[in-house]
C-alpha cells in the first residue's frame, strides 16, 4: 500500500462496480481515505472490504442519484464527518437503450439526463464548500466520446454526456480563479464494463482494456500539478 494520497478524502460515485470500483479501490490503496457511493448497497460493501483487506480505509454510503434529494442528504452526512472534500470522483452513469433520435424512449432519456447531469450538478454545488476548504482539491468526471463528437444511435447518452462535459468545464472555470479546487474531464475509452457489454454485446470482453488501467490512470492523475480543464483519453489497452 502507497501512502501518496494518506490524509486524504475522496469520494467516488458509481463506486459499487466497473471503473468507479477500480478507482475506489486504486486511491485505497494509495492512502485515501475513499466514501463510496452507489445504488448497490452489496457490491459497495464488497469494494469497502477489498479496500479494508488491502490496508485501506472506507465508508460507504448507498445512494440513488435519481432521487430528487439524495445528494444533499449525502452532503449532509458526510460534512457531519468530514470538515473538507480533497477529492470528488464522478463516476456513475446511466446508459438509455441505443436508438435513433426518432425514437428516443423519453422515460430512458429522462433518467439519463437526471443521473448524468442534474445529479452532477448537485454534486458540484453540495461539495462546493468542503471542496473549497481544501488546500488541493481535485475534481475527475468520467465522460464518454459520444458526449464531443455525435455517433448515430447514440444521442441520447451522448447529449447528457455532452451537458455533462459543459457542466465540469464551466464550474472549473467558475473556481479556478478564487480557489484550488481543479477540474479535470478522463475519458476512458473502451474498457471492459458491464455498460459497455450491454452497448457491444458482441464484443469480446477480452480484446479491452480492464477498469484498474483507468483507475490507475485516474489515480496518478489525481497526485500530479495538473491544470483545470485538462480533458484525456485513456487508451492504454
Amino acid at each position: 500500500m502507497s501512502d501518496s494520497l494518506a490524509g486524504q478524502t475522496a469520494l467516488v460515485t458509481g463506486a459499487s462496480k466497473g471503473i468507479g470500483a477500480a478507482i475506489a479501490r486504486e486511491l485505497g490503496a494509495r492512502g485515501a481515505h475513499v466514501i463510496l457511493t452507489a445504488r448497490n448497497a452489496a457490491g459497495l460493501e464488497e469494494v469497502e472490504q477489498a479496500i479494508h483487506d488491502a490496508g485501506g480505509s472506507a465508508t460507504i454510503a448507498p445512494l440513488d442519484l435519481s432521487e430528487s434529494d439524495g445528494v444533499a442528504r449525502l452532503a449532509q452526512a458526510i460534512a457531519g464527518r468530514w470538515d473538507t472534500l480533497d477529492i470528488l470522483v464522478i463516476c456513475a452513469a446511466y446508459l438509455p437503450n441505443l436508438s435513433p433520435v426518432t425514437q428516443i424512449d423519453g422515460k430512458e432519456f429522462s433518467k439519463a439526463m437526471t443521473v448524468n447531469v442534474l445529479a452532477t450538478q448537485s454534486l458540484l454545488a453540495a461539495f462546493d464548500p468542503m471542496l473549497k476548504r481544501s488546500g488541493n482539491a481535485r475534481v475527475v468526471g468520467l465522460t464518454s466520446s459520444v458526449g464531443e463528437t455525435p455517433r448515430a444511435y447514440w444521442s441520447a447518452y451522448g447529449a447528457s454526456k455532452s451537458a455533462f462535459d459543459n457542466l465540469l468545464s464551466a464550474y472549473g472555470d467558475e473556481v479556478e480563479k478564487i480557489s484550488k479546487v481543479r477540474v479535470a474531464t478522463i475519458d476512458p475509452g473502451a474498457t471492459r464494463t458491464e455498460m459497455r457489454a450491454r452497448a457491444y454485446p458482441g464484443e469480446d470482453p477480452q480484446t479491452v482494456k480492464p477498469p484498474e488501467t483507468v483507475a490507475a490512470h485516474v489515480a496518478d492523475l489525481l497526485e500530479s500539478d495538473f491544470e483545470t480543464g485538462l480533458r484525456q483519453r485513456v487508451d492504454t489497452p
